[in-house]
């Protein structure tokens, strides 16, 4: 037990050190543009940090990282050798001021520290057989996509933002805004249908049975329209899935626990999150209505107004980072409590773990970062009020995304690419593409480095032991 509640203490140091290591990541723009100070900055940071905690529920991100690895090569001693060497990787880019990604140390060194120990301890096996290629793939994916995508959205932003005729600029943004509402509709419905899935063990009964295609069909079906109606548990079309479940093998289980499903029916509901980014938009539509239409459209008026909105879209991207990175040492705590026993699944997660590792990011972030500041803020381009506004936007907009998704995505990646975005709006040259090449580099070599580490720090620990 106190191997474990070591593990757990260095799990939240990692978190810690995450806050001001990536405090930079939501506050760079914000203290270059002179909207805040440094201190304000952190201390707003901080704040949205944790409000995330109230925010995202599903824990998609944790789950992904908990089951990085397969469960037969989860040892403790496998965590903590994955712990140890994403805090002396995160260490060492921070003293260099390297804005690189918490989030792929944490899974290089988790996924390195257990192909070593699978290694040492069996032969013939090869790294599909240790680790989830399917998540391992998508995280590496996500290291281009994330940025791209912030990019493309800042870039989007920063075009609409420009455009003269303020009615035109408002039609295009709520257009916008009703494609973003059926975008996260659909990841949630998505979201629905696999923990149903999940819940009436469906995966494991094709494995078992043959389905006839009619009545596949007919069960998914059934899912959906569970999935479709959100009211209260007792409002569930809950029979249709069962019968049809019933007539695919006898042995599922019709007298479920409904407190469970309620649960898991009741994390996968985004709502929160949707509503808050249409209740953003509807007050940057208002902003820009008052500031031009009813006030005297002046450069001091617009440049304040942009000013105060950094204040919203920096909060907005502070939540996606709480959210976003808090929920990858929630997974490895839980993946350490399941390799000693405690619980036996990540959804047992206790509900201190979220509300530990909510808050240690949020100190972390309150002990600042300056060295990344510097590099996030003004070495890859200059960047005004306005582009602050739209690469913040564009990166919360992305880690609620990507957290949907349940993909762990870096955070600085993701706002490194919305900064270049911004940039690029104005010229290519106005992005020093020398510093982004370098920042690139960083990206690439974090996975397979904090994996050499922990498979030498792994290679240490069973010595000792």
């Amino acid at each position: 037990m106190t191997y474990l509640v070591v593990i757990i203490i260095l799990a939240l140091i990692f978190d810690f050190i995450n806050g001001f290591h990536d405090a930079a990541n939501s506050i760079a723009t914000i203290v270059s543009t002179k909207v805040l100070t440094p201190i304000q900055a952190v201390i707003w940071a901080a704040f949205f940090n944790f409000v995330a905690f109230f925010i995202f529920k599903d824990h998609a991100v944790a789950n992904t990282i908990g089951k990085t690895v397969h469960s037969q090569f989860v040892t403790l001693d496998v965590i903590l050798a994955g712990i140890i060497a994403a805090i002396l990787w995160n260490l060492l880019t921070w003293w260099y001021g390297i804005p690189s990604s918490s989030s792929h140390t944490l899974i290089g060194g988790f996924a390195g520290a257990a192909v070593t120990h699978a290694f040492m301890n069996n032969n013939g096996l090869s790294i599909p057989d240790v680790v989830e290629m399917d998540k391992i793939t998508k995280t590496i994916l996500f290291i281009f996509i994330a940025p791209i995508m912030g990019m493309v959205i800042s870039m989007f932003i920063t075009l609409v933002t420009i455009i003269q005729n303020i009615w035109k600029r408002v039609a295009i943004i709520c257009l916008a805004a009703v494609g973003t509402f059926i975008l996260f509709n659909s990841l949630e419905q998505k979201k629905l249908s696999e923990n149903l899935t999940k819940f009436y063990h469906i995966e494991e009964l094709k494995h078992e049975v043959f389905i006839h295609p009619e009545l596949q069909i007919k069960l998914d079906s059934a899912l959906l329209n569970v999935a479709a109606s959100k009211p209260l548990l007792k409002d569930y079309d809950q029979l249709g899935a069962k019968q049809i479940a019933h007539q695919i093998a006898s042995n599922i289980d019709t007298n479920a626990n409904e407190s469970k499903l309620a649960k898991d029916l009741e994390m996968a509901d985004n709502s929160l999150i949707s509503w808050g980014i249409m209740f953003v938009i509807f007050i940057f539509i208002c902003v820009y209505v008052y500031v031009e239409k009813v006030k005297t459209p002046n450069a001091f008026n617009v440049a304040r107004m942009f000013k105060k909105l950094q204040l919203v879209s920096s909060a907005a991207f502070s939540i996606g980072h709480g959210g976003n990175d808090s929920q990858k040492v929630m997974g490895i705590i839980a993946a350490a409590m399941i390799a000693n026993g405690n619980i036996t699944d990540m959804k047992q997660m206790p509900d201190w773990v979220p509300l530990a590792c909510y808050a240690a990011i949020g100190i972390g972030t309150l002990s600042g970062g300056w060295k990344i500041i510097k590099t996030m803020g003004s070495k890859i381009t200059k960047v005004t009020p306005l582009e602050g506004v739209s690469a913040e936007s564009a990166g919360a907009l992305t880690l609620f995304m990507t957290e949907q998704m349940g993909i762990p995505v870096s955070t600085t990646h993701t706002i490194t690419g919305s900064i270049i975005g911004v940039g690029a709006t104005k010229r290519l040259s106005a992005v020093r593409w020398g510093v982004t090449v370098s920042l690139l580099w960083a990206w690439v070599l974090t996975i397979p480095i904090s994996a050499a580490v922990a498979a030498l720090t792994y290679y240490v620990i069973s010595l000792v032991r």
